[in-house]
């Protein structure tokens, strides 16, 4: 338990700092712009992370949303009710988690609608002879063929919106006060080494994506995607009565914050 303290002791140190919040969305956009930069004029050489089967991106990466659903959902729950004690306040916060899944549902079809309408079947990936006979990608993969169109980066939108509504939900940690000899304080111990953890791939697996994969447009669009989804809804609609509001913040507990408003 000891070393769980002090791994969560480092990540709250770390994550739930304000310049964290502020400068990670302009990290972000570093990484991928310096990483795409990388990968253009100067290749790196192949490795375990290279490749697609690795680890992280089959069992992590493929399934961040799921991840970062299901980690988030108690965090949110105890942190919430442990500062407001407001069983609609808690079901009003977690709904944050319902409009992620809308956000990740609705650019996941964008990007693959964008990728048909944009693309043809050819025989190879060199792009030689188009195949008229298939119009979509799967019955082109079907048959054999090689799908090309504009392939909006999947992994630049939603490991970066991730790992902000991440770091954008760990702030509450500022007001969260528990005593060690009590389960809520383990169980939110574990959750603040888990969701740290999380961000920490999140960050390496999009910085992977800018060294390893995708053309530069294909990455600018997702990546922009994902900012758009974090800065519209924290940034700006969740700053609104009518919204699942902000974590709460001790400037406005006895009023149970703005965001809270009937």
């Amino acid at each position: 338990m000891d070393h769980l303290e002090r791994c969560a002791w480092l990540l709250r140190g770390t994550l739930v700092r304000a310049a964290v919040r502020r400068y990670l969305p302009w990290a972000l956009v570093t990484f991928m712009l310096a990483g795409s930069l990388l990968k253009e004029l100067s290749p790196l050489p192949e490795s375990y992370l290279s490749n697609k089967r690795n680890v992280l991106n089959v069992y992590f990466v493929k399934v961040a949303w799921a991840w970062t659903f299901c980690l988030l959902l108690p965090f949110i729950a105890l942190t919430n009710y442990h500062l407001t004690g407001k069983t609609r306040l808690v079901l009003r916060r977690l709904s944050t988690l319902l409009v992620g899944t809308a956000i990740w549902y609705v650019c996941t079809t964008i990007f693959s609608n964008v990728e048909h309408y944009t693309g043809s079947c050819y025989h190879s990936p060199a792009l030689e002879g188009v195949r008229k006979e298939h119009q979509n990608k799967q019955q082109c993969r079907g048959e054999g063929g090689f799908w090309h169109g504009f392939d909006i980066s999947g992994h630049s939108f939603l490991l970066p919106y991730c790992a902000l509504m991440i770091v954008e939900e760990m702030a509450v940690l500022h007001e969260v006060k528990t005593d060690r000899s009590h389960c809520l304080h383990t169980a939110i111990t574990t959750l603040v080494v888990a969701l740290g953890t999380l961000t920490f791939v999140w960050v390496l697996m999009f910085l992977c994506t800018a060294l390893y994969f995708h053309d530069l447009p294909q990455k600018v669009f997702g990546t922009l995607f994902g900012l758009l989804g974090w800065y519209g809804t924290y940034g700006f609609w969740y700053q609104k009565s009518f919204s699942p509001g902000l974590p709460p913040q001790s400037s406005s507990f006895s009023l149970k914050q703005d965001s809270y408003k009937k």
